[in-house]
């Protein structure tokens, strides 16, 4: 398979989403919340694209392919995720290759975030909104995808097969109502609640 690299990005290049996140986001969740200083206000630390590529063990150029692709959509090179000990019942050996995982931060982050949230959701069948209760303790949200071939990077003469991955955001808060509200603000679609909808009518 022919190797194809990412282009990088302008040093002085500024990503549409951190421009709004410094000149609206921060001092309306201030605002909001009551909060002394912009510090207070969560902050986008990375964004981890984790995908499992059982199959891969069996079929190299699947599991090629899939490296490709995340590659492209993410604008990264993915690590290799290796078995850390051997499972007999799913004829798994230690070493060997079962994922994908990209780490984004800076620029490719919040580029990342912007085609996920106004491209890539958009495209999705059926697509209701996300759940608001997918945050973790640490203030962190977990979005899984069924399909990467939401992503338009994503060549489907090249990759017919569709593949799920799991995308988590990290901030630097432990509050999951400020998480909420900055990506909120950022334009990810969330689902209202119950309460809410009964509010409106």
């Amino acid at each position: 398979m022919a190797e194809k690299t990412v282009a990088a990005l302008p040093k002085d290049y500024t990503p549409r989403l951190k421009a709004l996140y410094k000149g609206v986001v921060v001092e309306e969740v201030k605002k909001r919340f009551f909060l002394e200083n912009i510090w207070q206000v969560p902050r986008l630390r990375k964004i981890v694209v984790n995908m499992g590529v059982g199959q891969g063990k069996e079929d190299v150029k699947y599991f090629d392919q899939m490296k490709e692709d995340l590659s492209f959509l993410t604008g990264q090179t993915p690590c290799v995720r290796r078995a850390k000990k051997s499972i007999a019942t799913f004829k798994i050996r230690q070493g060997q290759a079962i994922g994908l995982k990209v780490t984004l931060r800076a620029s490719r982050m919040w580029e990342f975030l912007d085609r996920l949230t106004n491209i890539c959701l958009p495209r999705i069948r059926d697509f209701r909104g996300l759940a608001t209760e997918a945050f973790d303790a640490q203030g962190n949200y977990n979005l899984g995808l069924k399909e990467h071939h939401i992503f338009p990077e994503v060549s489907l003469e090249r990759s017919a097969r569709a593949h799920g991955m799991n995308v988590t955001i990290v901030t630097s808060s432990t509050s999951a109502a400020h998480v909420l509200s900055v990506l909120e603000l950022l334009g990810m679609p969330f689902r209202k609640s119950t309460k809410a909808k009964k509010q409106e009518d």
